[in-house]
């Protein structure tokens, strides 16, 4: 999902080509609409706006998973895991929308398309941006909010979930998702797991300092990934179970493992980001409890467990005229007494099956 680093950069662009310029269409339906003009382009975490002159409503945009903008005859701006294979082809595949702006001067057209391949991206009209959802239930921004230390603090200790998921946690930080929070958690030598309030006052100030200069340094980059410090955990942290090249302060192999942390997959350095003890007693424990209740249930395997597992088919049996039941009433006598003696010692275990199921 493209995160905060990659929102600015769209507003970037959106500021460069369009700013004090009128939108004089929008490729949306079969109607044109038309807008006085664009005044200011402004993002709050993964949300970002075009602020219009005149009276009306604005643009409220979020791009959900794979959302982006495409420039005419240029190509659309990526997201990391958004393969790059991009076309200028026009109007671009996976278009929701376009916006034709015109230069006053100019009088040169400029289009500018909104394209979302999973369609998860979210467009509202506001009258105001800020003061309305989904902006109204953010938290701070990292790049032009960032709280005091003071205030920081307060805001993570009263917290009891793991790290990772506060981070993630939109109404606490807008625009961290799971690669910022990674990378905020390896720099400040924190693991994802660490409960909130379990940290020690130098991990919140490095967790404080971090969440800032990680975003920055990213938003500088303008989110392209190949001039992002060599040292970030990012260059590594893709393509889990393959090789990597990533070393430690040292010179020596880091070993980068993989972990589930409020839903989503976390990536950390084992050698750096470290459990307390308390917290890795906590952790196995409440492992082994889930463990226990599981296996309490049942010792039987769920056919549901398995994908190529099947049913078996149970076996019909016909009468015959002696009223004995057999698979074929022209099956040999050896047969039957094998068939007869195999269903009696099958009725014997169900039948002590049964007795031991029953209450003492």
């Amino acid at each position: 999902m493209p995160e905060l680093p990659e929102v600015e950069r769209a507003a970037r662009l959106v500021r460069e080509v369009a700013l004090h310029k009128k939108i004089v269409q929008i490729e949306t339906t079969e109607d044109s609409i038309v807008y006085s003009g664009t005044t200011h382009t402004e993002f709050v975490g993964k949300v970002f706006y075009i602020e219009l002159d005149g009276i009306g409503r604005m643009p409220v945009l979020h791009f959900g998973m794979t959302g982006m903008l495409q420039i005419r005859g240029k190509k659309a701006v990526h997201y990391r895991e958004t393969p790059r294979k991009a076309s200028t082809d026009w109007p671009p595949k996976f278009m929701k929308f376009i916006l034709h702006f015109r230069g006053d001067e100019s009088g040169e057209i400029t289009e500018l398309a909104f394209l979302d391949a999973r369609r998860l991206g979210r467009i509202r009209l506001c009258s105001s941006p800020l003061t309305e959802p989904p902006i109204s239930t953010l938290g701070f921004d990292p790049l032009i909010s960032m709280p005091t230390l003071e205030y920081f603090v307060k805001g993570v200790r009263k917290r009891k979930c793991p790290i990772k998921a506060l981070l993630l946690d939109q109404s606490f930080s807008a625009g961290v998702g799971n690669w910022v929070a990674d990378e905020i958690l390896y720099h400040a030598r924190i693991h994802p797991e660490t409960r909130c309030n379990a940290l020690t006052d130098d991990q919140i100030v490095a967790l404080h300092r971090q969440t800032s200069e990680v975003c920055r340094i990213a938003v500088e980059a303008n989110a392209d990934d190949a001039k992002f410090p060599d040292d970030w955990l990012f260059r590594h942290r893709w393509g889990k179970g393959k090789k990597h090249t990533m070393k430690l302060p040292d010179e020596s192999p880091a070993t980068i493992k993989w972990i589930t942390v409020g839903g989503r997959t976390s990536a950390y350095v084992a050698e750096l980001q470290k459990l307390s003890q308390a917290m890795t007693t906590g952790i196995t424990r409440l492992t082994n409890c889930v463990q226990a209740d599981n296996d309490s249930e049942s010792e039987l395997t769920p056919l549901s467990d398995s994908d190529n597992e099947k049913k078996e088919k149970p076996i019909r049996k016909r009468k015959t005229q002696s009223g004995s039941s057999t698979r074929s009433a022209a099956q040999s006598p050896a047969k039957r007494r094998s068939t007869r003696s195999r269903a009696d010692k099958q009725s014997i275990t169900l039948i002590e099956d049964i007795k031991d199921e029953q209450p003492q």
